[in-house]
């Protein structure tokens, strides 16, 4: 599949007649909230973790040196913790943009913190788009970070600002945090 989702990503959903949907996120998203949204959340999902997989030579990195964001990935006893967004489907618009470095959008359901539960939709990098990178050693994958930059900053800024929200929503992930302290040292080393 093509790195590039925008279109693939309009045809897979239609939101005729509907006014709000939930959007859930766990990356990026989480703390950079560049668009409207009617309701803001705290929601787990079931079935998937968090990965630094999937490469970004759009925003975090270039082409001939593509920086690590994170993707979901099928595990079946994970819960992944992020922040849902209640929008307007016009959102897509400018968020398939955003996500179009290979992300799909998919149907989710949704847990909020209260227990209560709704549908929506969360945009997951499969393995078989052209920017998947898949797994690696935690320590290259911040090495990788380390050195990658792009048109929307520092990869390391990524995962620093994506480590410091999940702290805020108190959550733990091992495999962020474990890239991070990799990062930091790796930083410190002027490795």
């Amino acid at each position: 599949m093509s790195a590039n989702t925008i279109e693939i990503n309009r045809a897979r959903q239609s939101f005729d007649g509907v006014s709000a949907i939930w959007l859930f996120g766990y990356g990026s998203l989480i703390y950079k909230v560049d668009f409207p949204f009617l309701e803001q959340r705290p929601a787990t999902i079931r079935g998937w973790q968090r990965r630094f997989w999937q490469g970004s030579h759009d925003h975090r990195g270039t082409p001939d040196a593509p920086g690590r964001v994170v993707t979901l990935v099928e595990q079946p006893d994970a819960v992944c913790k992020g922040m849902a967004y209640r929008v307007s489907p016009s959102v897509f618009e400018h968020l398939d943009v955003r996500e179009k470095n290979g992300y799909l959008r998919f149907t989710t359901r949704l847990t909020f913190d209260d227990g209560c539960h709704g549908d929506g939709v969360v945009y997951i990098a499969t393995e078989d788009n052209e920017a998947f990178l898949g797994h690696a050693p935690d320590q290259d994958i911040a090495r990788q970070i380390a050195g990658a930059a792009g048109p929307s900053g520092p990869n390391s800024e990524y995962l620093l600002r994506l480590a410091d929200s999940l702290r805020q929503l108190g959550t733990e992930c091992a495999h962020t945090f474990a890239i991070e302290r990799h990062l930091k040292t790796a930083l410190l080393d002027g490795d």
